[in-house]
């Protein structure tokens, strides 16, 4: 259901910009199918944007110094009424032949507050941004017809203190059941492993939503990665009563069970089929892991039986360019970076994720907690956790379900304490197979800290750690979060003044640590099971330790773009087995010749030696777990360093002082794309000097264009400070007809005559008190419309919606339309420029009435909308430290897409990338 929508910006409060929703005489709480003004099946969209989901509107937005600091100084929230909510539609046609099957919207996730409506029927509202959620529609549809979807997004209020977005950001799905069918998220795959079988026990939850006792029977069968059966079973004579879920759990041996693991994270599929009457009636694919895990309060974490060292990171769900709308490619692209930094957990941070992030994880060997957005016990809370699990608890990946994050008004409380063991109570009804954690910073001492089973230790510096150890020898434990240190990418001199923070790694505040103290501290411990590094990317808003015009964090071990800053290279060198030698900072500082200029090495190796234009300036041996450095004066040329393994070299890594800005290079992350619709080119913007270099202190305007079956969908660079746009969009203005009045004719041809004549008339406010008993035999209408002063500039469209049966439109003065009949799609009639001008313009109308059959017949009086559409502005984007990214999106024609990347002064760079005929997602048209 992701293509095809039509989007437009409402208002909190003023009703006329909301469209009128809410306005009716019955509201669509009072009556059912009462949804009016835009939430209405007849409401006229065709003015609005066209946009296929995933979609944050939020990212379109400028900066604003006054908007929220949390959430990047975008313009959203309650100081900007006028962007903070927004409204999407979608026409679609159900075919006839699905009567008597169950239809239903789901909704992976909206920001925020969310109301739906089908066909005018209110739904239901979801407040959180961060739930999935569903609505049976089975009854609302018209079968053979047309049907409309109106989704209201209010984020006015925020939900997190981080950046957010706004809008449908996530995917939305219509599925189609027989009504004897598998429950949403209604399978749960566990197994018992012992040596080389698995014990696997398959439960699936069964609804009969007819309106008779059905009897089914039930297969579920395991295949493998290869699609071949290793493992089935049949349950006959299932009696299921209409509307009362029956749980069917079957056991199956899998001989020669393959693990999943982080090295070959292999999946099985469990295929359950349900069959009435020998007829198939469903068939429900359920991927799934078998591994084992366990949390130890002495040595930490055990994957199949094997101690694994958490080496993780805590993320948000942003990214340059798309603001929170991620295509699925991207949660892809961002795991396979942490993967390569040696990373092997992934904390969802602070909230349920997308579906896409989990089956990345899955399917590439990345470990996860998976958070619960509010800790609490009352019934919302319970059913937003209660619906996170059933949707995600077949997920080989996640090994702990995070209650709650730094609930400071509850951490140190009796209160917090008995939140606690009850959620964590109710959690293992629903799975006993994974411990729940919590992220505490208030000190480690009483409250969710005395009950959590598995305590996170938020920050070593907000409490002593093995204190805590010692007081609870059987609680098992890890570092949440850790770290929260501040780079900027490519910058190795702290400037307050500009907002930069030295990328070498230091602590953050006096009584923290930094990424290296962290890690030394977790690694030293066998009983903490690893530490989750506060963040693995840059994310929009909490500048810290800087406000406006700062718009980024700089906590990420990369940057917004997913660009590594040096700490990548540290954490590689001690999280991972690739043998790591890197050199910072770049070498390119003119006017400091002479001055001494730190330079650190982070490498695995034994030792390192450190050459300035060939000379020697010492061997060093490096700590484990550390890094080492020299203090050089700087001259322009070489620095380049040599690492030794067991006394041979190894490995070799060479830093140049590079000429001047010359060319650009662009590098995508993959050469092939699947022409889907859906996949996506993350392609790297280098400014490189005339060998090739990267400059490292370049930051060149580009501009960007692309040809072919792809389009652009964003562009970054990883600036904190940067406040250029990330989306270039088309501009819409909505252009309402105003004062529209009328007065009565005895015909077409008298009232297209007194209108050439300029003929005075009685005027009086249009349809107001018109009798539909008595009308007249025509009616002339007269109204104006506003232009903006520069609408030359943009293309200027009149969706018209008949007022009459027979119409004449005139637009100052001059002829628009004659004998236009009445129409129900309307009318779309694109305005000439000469025929319009800046400021006030007039518009006429001639036309023989609507009639009612029947007194509460509603005919139409609104003559439609005047869209404004200024085309997009050209792509552009400034590099940052030498780098910027493009995002490419492939629409569904196979081809060559070619970008094209243009620069004052630099040498023009051309990518072509082929993509490739791929089967596309089913669409709902």
């Amino acid at each position: 259901m992701d293509a095809h929508w039509r989007f437009a910006l409402g208002h909190p409060f003023d009703t006329n910009q909301d469209f009128t929703n809410g306005t009716s005489y019955f509201s669509y709480f009072a009556k059912a199918g009462y949804g009016d003004g835009a939430a209405s099946s007849t409401f006229d969209d065709r003015a609005w944007r066209q946009l296929d989901l995933p979609h944050d509107w939020a990212v379109e937005l400028p900066f604003d110094s006054t908007a929220q600091h949390s959430h990047g100084y975008k313009a959203t929230g309650r100081n900007f009424p006028a962007t903070s909510v927004g409204w999407y539609r979608k026409t679609f046609t159900i075919p006839a032949t699905d009567l008597g099957r169950q239809l239903a919207l789901e909704f992976d996730g909206v920001y925020r507050n969310s109301k739906v409506w089908v066909n005018g029927h209110y739904l239901g509202t979801e407040p959180s941004g961060y739930n999935s959620f569903r609505y049976d529609i089975t009854d609302y549809l018209n079968y053979g017809g047309r049907n409309v979807v109106a989704v209201r997004a209010d984020a006015t209020m925020p939900e997190g203190w981080f950046y957010e977005g706004a809008g449908i950001y996530r995917h939305v799905w219509l599925t189609k059941t027989n009504p004897v069918h598998v429950a949403p998220n209604g399978t749960w795959v566990t197994a018992r492993v012992a040596a080389t079988t698995a014990d696997v026990t398959a439960r699936v939850n069964l609804l009969n939503d007819g309106k008779k006792t059905q009897t089914c029977a039930v297969t579920q069968t395991i295949l493998d990665a290869q699609g071949r059966v290793v493992a089935s079973k049949k349950q006959e004579a299932v009696s299921l009563s209409p509307f009362q879920p029956r749980e069917i759990a079957l056991q199956l041996l899998v001989a020669d069970a393959i693990l999943w693991n982080l090295e070959a994270p292999y999946l099985y599929t469990l295929r359950t089929t349900v069959v009435v009457s020998n007829q198939e009636v469903d068939r429900y694919d359920t991927p799934f892991g078998i591994r084992t895990i366990r949390f130890d309060a002495k040595e930490g974490f055990f994957l199949n039986g094997k101690p694994v060292k958490l080496k993780g990171t805590n993320n948000h769900q942003d990214h340059a360019g798309v603001g929170t709308a991620l295509p699925d490619e991207l949660q892809y692209f961002r795991i396979k970076a942490l993967k390569a930094m040696g990373s092997n957990a992934y904390r969802c941070s602070h909230h349920p994720p997308t579906p896409e992030l989990l089956a990345a994880c899955d399917q590439l060997g990345m470990l996860v907690i998976d958070e619960n957005r509010l800790m609490g016990t009352n019934y919302q809370m319970q059913e937003d956790l209660r619906d996170m699990i059933l949707r995600d608890r077949n997920h080989p990946s996640i090994i702990s379900w995070s209650i709650g994050n730094e609930e400071w008004g509850i951490e140190n409380s009796v209160i917090g304490a008995r939140i606690a063991t009850t959620m964590q109570a109710y959690v293992h009804s629903l799975d006993s197979t994974r411990l729940c954690t919590a992220g505490i910073s208030g000190g480690f001492r009483s409250g969710i800290s005395d009950v959590v089973e598995v305590m996170g230790y938020n920050y070593l510096g907000n409490g002593d750690v093995d204190a805590h150890h010692r007081r609870f020898p059987e609680q098992p434990g890890m570092g949440t979060e850790e770290g929260s240190t501040f780079a900027t990418r490519g910058e190795y001199a702290t400037d307050a003044r500009k907002h930069y923070a030295a990328a070498y790694d230091q602590k953050p505040r006096p009584s923290f640590y930094s990424i290296e103290e962290g890690w030394r501290f977790y690694a030293e411990r066998p009983y903490l099971a690893g530490m989750f590094i506060w963040t693995g990317f840059d994310y929009r808003g909490e500048a810290t330790p800087y406000l406006w015009p700062s718009v980024t964090s700089y906590f990420g071990m990369m940057d917004l773009c997913g660009f590594p800053k040096d700490n990548v290279y540290y954490l590689r060198s001690w999280w991972s087995q690739q043998p790591t030698l890197h050199l910072l900072p770049h070498w390119n500082w003119p006017g400091r010749e002479g001055q001494p200029i730190a330079v650190w090495a982070y490498s695995n190796c034994d030792e390192v030696e450190l050459f300035l234009n060939k000379k020697s300036l010492g061997k060093q041996a490096v700590p484990r777990n550390s890094h080492v450095a020299w203090n050089v004066n700087y001259a322009p040329g070489t620095l380049e360093a040599y690492g030794y393994k067991n006394g041979r070299q190894t490995l070799h890594e060479v830093v140049k002082t590079t000429d001047q800005a010359a060319v650009i290079q662009l590098t995508p992350h993959k050469a092939a794309l699947k022409a889907d619709g859906q996949d996506l080119a993350v392609v790297t913007v280098a400014v490189a000097d005339r060998g090739n270099l990267t400059v490292p202190t370049a930051n060149e305007q580009i501009t960007f264009s692309v040809t072919g079956p792809a389009k652009i969908i964003g562009v970054g660079n990883g600036d904190p400070t940067s406040l250029e746009k990330e989306k270039f969009v088309e501009d819409i203005q909505k252009v309402a007809i105003q004062g529209l009045q009328e007065t009565p004719v005895s015909g077409l041809a008298e009232g297209v005559a007194a209108r050439r004549q300029n003929q005075s008339a009685a005027w009086q406010p249009a349809f107001v008190k018109r009798d539909y008993k008595n009308l007249a035999a025509a009616y002339r209408h007269q109204g104006s419309f506003e232009l903006p002063a520069d609408f030359v500039n943009a293309q200027v469209t009149f969706f018209y919606n008949s007022i009459g049966k027979e119409q004449y439109l005139y637009i100052n003065g001059q002829e628009l339309a004659t004998d236009l009949k009445q129409s129900a799609e309307g009318n779309v009639i694109r305005l000439a420029p000469s025929l319009l001008k800046p400021g006030h313009n007039t518009i006429e109308i001639v036309a023989t009435p609507l009639t009612k059959e029947h007194d509460w017949d509603v005919v139409n009086t609104n003559p439609g909308t005047i869209q404004v559409l200024t085309p997009a502005a050209p792509w552009k984007r400034k590099t940052f430290n030498g780098l910027a990214q493009v995002l490419i999106q492939t629409t569904k024609e196979p081809g060559t897409v070619t970008l094209t990347a243009t620069a004052k002064g630099l040498k023009t760079a051309t990518l072509k990338l082929k993509a490739e005929k791929a089967a596309a997602r089913p669409a709902v048209l």
